[in-house]
């Protein structure tokens, strides 16, 4: 399996909106949300998948600032990381891992990984990334320990927290130079 990132642009943005409902229903199993009455994973009036994937618009506007990235295997579009730079992450980090996602059928096989290897091999210097802290997400709390443990040799800092707009995190800092 050949596992490649690559960064998207505006003629390639629709795949990763493509594969965003997939990412919100996952979400939904650890979070506990339900779709809203037109059966589109938002908490508001939200009538369609592609009124949906318009706030993600800032994605492709601001080069050099944010980085859609979308996973492939053996160019197959498999998931996608959305990594930040600031003003777009929190205090102190040059990087944020805003959004990760790698679809199930392509779980447990070593993608992610990959991918994630990748992702930070393209950006260098201090990261945070969050996941939910809770009992029903130590499927992705023991994926994100073990990959940035064996990235970086288990030289990171991990904390619970509550975080301004997003409730309680497990928040992940690491540095890599």
């Amino acid at each position: 399996m050949e596992v490649t990132l690559n960064l998207t642009d505006q003629s390639t943005k629709f795949i990763i909106n493509n594969l965003y409902p997939l990412y919100l229903h996952d979400l939904s199993e650890i979070w506990g949300w339900k779709p809203n009455k037109y059966g589109v994973f938002e908490d508001d009036e939200t009538l369609t998948l592609n009124e949906q994937n318009k706030v993600f618009d800032i994605w492709w506007s601001k080069q050099s600032i944010l980085f859609p990235y979308l996973i492939m295997v053996d160019s197959i579009p498999t998931g996608f990381a959305l990594v930040a730079t600031p003003p777009y992450t929190p205090q102190g980090s040059d990087f944020y891992l805003n959004e990760f996602f790698i679809l199930r059928s392509y779980r447990g096989k070593g993608v992610a990984e990959k991918a994630a290897i990748k992702v930070f091999n393209n950006h260098r210097g201090t990261w945070e990334l969050q996941t939910n802290p809770n009992e029903g997400n130590k499927r992705a709390q023991t994926f994100w320990r073990k990959t940035i443990g064996n990235y970086i040799n288990g030289n990171y800092q991990e904390e619970i927290s509550q975080t301004e707009d997003d409730g309680n995190k497990l928040i992940l800092s690491l540095t890599m130079m």
